[in-house]
């Protein structure tokens, strides 16, 4: 009786078929979660070792959405693959050449599913290995925070970069051969002229990779430098796979293709042991030479006895418009920025006072009329 029951086709499709498509999508829906889990804590066995500081739960993260997408995936195939109406209905006919003979071919509209399938099934694949990828660089990065050298800091973004290109590349080729039949290697090999042409689009794309090579050979910079380049100042973020980010002093994100930070004119100014402080002050007219020497002098010993300037010189410098200038040159020790705009501050609120100590004052643009009018 239930043999008879379950044999009932409705629509093309017998009721068993019916139930096996809605008990497998069921079960696949219900327990994707904890499939999911199962599976990712089952794949941290492979890394245990290899990831000891880093907890369960970040791997756990990063591959709980890529594998319940897999396992949902692969569900509904299973499920739409027990009916066979109307999977079995013929979507369009047409003709392919074998042996240079001409033969009629027809295409199903279940195997336009099959290829639907397989292709969102590959990029689930491949989403999973890119998942392995940040979790696998999430681990050097930590190690890397760990260590004194900012040069791993560097490194270990651009080659997760560099990976997840390459999968990216091979999963498009495995698309290609496995979801729309292509023969990849005579695609590459029968380019010809269009790849030529590809090539030329990519050239600058080329050179900012082979860039960023050279800023990992040659290490003019790490993350964390400040660094000037062609009048473009701000800290290194990242050196990516083909620009570099800074972070200019008002915090705005500043991106530069990496074969500018090779081509142009770098000023690493972290690396440098002093920063260099040069201006003018302009005194007024009215202040008489024996005032200015005095005011040159206090300030070249101020400069001398102070901790935090070295190579402290000040000098009569030149006669301006409106104003006697004194030149003043100091050395400040590289340190942090903050500390570096006190030092300045400080020096200046010091010049202040001891030019109105000898009674003179700064100078600003005047202008002096001169009367034509004869006196009576």
């Amino acid at each position: 009786m239930n043999s008879e029951f379950f044999g009932q086709v409705f629509w093309g499709n017998t009721i068993q078929a019916y139930c096996l498509f809605g008990g497998i999508l069921l079960l696949g829906l219900l327990f994707k979660r904890i499939v999911s889990k199962f599976l990712s804590q089952l794949l941290f066995r492979l890394f245990r070792k290899f990831a000891d500081d880093v907890k369960i739960d970040t791997f756990i993260d990063l591959l709980l959405k890529p594998i319940e997408t897999f396992i949902t995936l692969v569900s509904l195939y299973l499920a739409v693959n027990q009916l066979k109406h109307p999977l079995d209905v013929v979507c369009w006919h047409y003709h392919k050449v074998v042996d240079k003979v001409k033969v009629a071919q027809e295409f199903t509209l279940g195997e336009l599913f099959d290829k639907i399938f397989l292709f969102l099934i590959i990029m689930a694949f491949f989403w999973i290995v890119l998942r392995l990828i940040d979790f696998v660089a999430h681990v050097f990065m930590y190690r890397a925070m760990k260590s004194n050298n900012k040069a791993d800091d560097q490194l270990v973004p651009f080659l997760k970069e560099l990976f997840k290109f390459i999968v990216c590349f091979i999963g498009f080729f495995v698309l290609l051969g496995y979801v729309f039949e292509v023969n990849a290697l005579s695609l590459i090999t029968g380019l010809g002229i269009g790849g030529i042409a590809i090539a030329l689009a990519a050239k600058e794309s080329l050179e900012n990779l082979i860039g960023s090579f050279t800023i990992f050979m040659d290490k003019p910079f790490t993350v964390g430098d400040l660094v000037k380049v062609d009048g473009v100042e701000g800290t290194i973020e990242k050196v990516g796979f083909r620009s570099t980010v800074l972070r200019s002093t008002d915090k705005t994100t500043i991106v530069i293709p990496n074969r500018a930070m090779i081509d142009g004119v770098l000023e690493n100014m972290t690396r440098r042991n002093y920063r260099r402080v040069k201006f003018n002050i302009g005194i007024t007219y009215e202040t008489d030479s024996e005032m200015i020497k005095k005011i040159v002098a206090d300030i070249n010993q101020f400069l001398a006895d102070n901790p935090d300037t070295s190579d402290g010189a000040a000098s009569f410098d030149s006669f301006g418009d409106s104003a006697l200038y004194i030149q003043v040159l100091y050395l400040v020790q590289n340190i942090d920025f903050n500390a570096y705009l006190k030092i300045k501050e400080a020096v200046n609120f010091k010049l202040i006072e001891i030019v109105h100590q000898y009674g003179s004052d700064f100078a600003y643009p005047t202008q002096r009329t001169v009367s034509d009018t004869p006196k009576a």
